[in-house]
């Protein structure tokens, strides 16, 4: 796992006049509208806005996971919005590490075990693979739960199993969709402390949904959608990277 040293400020996330829409029948729906966005490289970016806002849409984008209606996204220097699928799912599981609500852990597997999972894709050996998910677990301290099943865990545990799987191949970019929404206070608290060491410490740059004021603010910038509409952009207490 890389650390952090200096951070560069190279925008590692660049949008450019993105348009989203989806169709229903002959119906359009739109659902972000000429967005233009830059993310500096070691951000911990906050994307916040009502429910239907199309925050999600938005992290599904810079993620590989949609594509844009208009509009060109580059990532990393990538320009995903054009290129082939099979590339994207190479890109995708190279550059970006996943965190959703539910965690989505494989109920029949142990914690090591559901950490290792992107990487039986790699040609990595059996060896070198442990060395990986023995990594990811002692970042997220939970080297003495490796041969536990989620079902032993508690729900903040199963959520930082599922963030060492997101960081185990050690992607530039993390990106979170409601990351403590099903947890309770000192879980969420917990796992917004581990978010913010794994941008300050090895140098993630990091984007996050969230419903939660006290979850954005531990981001260094929040950028607030409604009705697909980039609406403000402002720093937060801890910022310290430059706006758009």
């Amino acid at each position: 796992m890389s650390s952090a040293g200096e951070k560069e400020m190279s925008d590692i996330i660049v949008l450019d006049h993105v348009e989203k829409i989806y169709h229903r029948d002959a119906l359009e729906i739109p659902v972000l509208k000429d967005i233009a966005l830059r993310v500096p490289q070691g951000e911990f970016l906050a994307l916040m806005g009502p429910s239907g806002s199309g925050k999600t849409t938005l992290l599904n984008l810079i993620a590989g996971i949609d594509q844009p209606t208009r509009g060109r996204i580059l990532v990393g220097g990538v320009d995903i919005s054009t290129i082939s699928q099979t590339r994207l799912a190479k890109w995708r599981s190279q550059t970006i590490g996943f965190i959703f609500q539910l965690y989505n852990l494989i109920p029949v597997l142990t914690a090591f075990e559901n950490v290792e999972l992107p990487l039986l894709l790699t040609r990595l050996s059996r060896a070198e693979r442990r060395r990986h998910v023995e990594t990811a677990l002692s970042i997220v301290a939970l080297s003495d739960r490796m041969d536990h099943y989620p079902r032993q865990l508690s729900g903040g545990q199963e959520q930082r199993v599922a963030i060492a799987r997101a960081i185990v191949s050690d992607p530039a970019i993390l990106v979170a969709d409601e990351p403590t929404g099903d947890l309770d206070a000192k879980s969420a608290e917990e796992i917004l402390i581990l978010l913010k060491r794994l941008n300050e410490e090895f140098a993630k740059t990091i984007v996050v949904v969230t419903h939660d004021p006290k979850a954005a603010s531990r981001a260094h910038r929040m950028i607030h959608l409604d009705k697909g509409v980039l609406e403000s952009d402002e720093l937060t207490e801890t910022g310290h990277l430059r706006r758009v």
